[in-house]
């Protein structure tokens, strides 16, 4: 007998009440369609065959999720670009100048071991400001593809800052 794969009926009927929910609470709705992205990757990547309660399993995965990032923020130092930027090596604080110099060599690093159009869309939204709609238009993709190719920068620039995290 071939082993059927898991079924998985049910959960996109949630998508946009999950991301309501999630922009009502974060008050920030692209950070709420990360999050809906990475709950329903994580939904779809799962081993559970079946499961009861869609809905519930969705926003309980999605709150599993967010709890986990926060406190991965907590055990890490805050340090946003806009620091680095304003803290030169000549503030008088050597540790963080260190730490802004090793992150951004760690991200550098990532972002070459992702494919090219990855690296694109994160540069482009992230430091350029583009929309996924201008970006999609530049390389002649769909916005979906765009939105697909930034989930999986994150989610390796994520696993990659992961390990650097004390």
């Amino acid at each position: 007998m071939i082993p059927q794969p898991p079924r998985r009926t049910g959960f996109f009927e949630h998508y946009e009440e999950l991301i309501g929910t999630w922009t009502r609470r974060l008050r920030n709705r692209q950070q709420a369609e990360d999050l809906a992205h990475d709950t329903f990757v994580r939904v779809l990547e799962s081993e559970a065959v079946q499961v009861e309660q869609p809905r519930a399993y969705l926003h309980q995965t999605a709150r599993n999720i967010a709890v986990d990032a926060y406190r991965r923020e907590d055990r890490r130092e805050a340090l946003t670009l806009q620091d680095v930027d304003q803290r030169s090596p000549h503030s008088g604080d050597p540790e963080h100048y260190m730490h802004a110099i090793q992150l951004a060599d760690c991200v550098e690093r990532a972002l070459a071991e992702l494919p090219l159009n990855c690296r694109k869309v994160f540069i482009w939204q992230k430091i350029e400001g583009l929309t996924q709609q201008e970006i999609a238009e530049r390389l002649g993709l769909s916005k979906n593809m765009v939105e697909k190719y930034m989930i999986r920068t994150l989610r390796h620039l994520r696993e990659r800052l992961d390990a650097m995290a004390p």
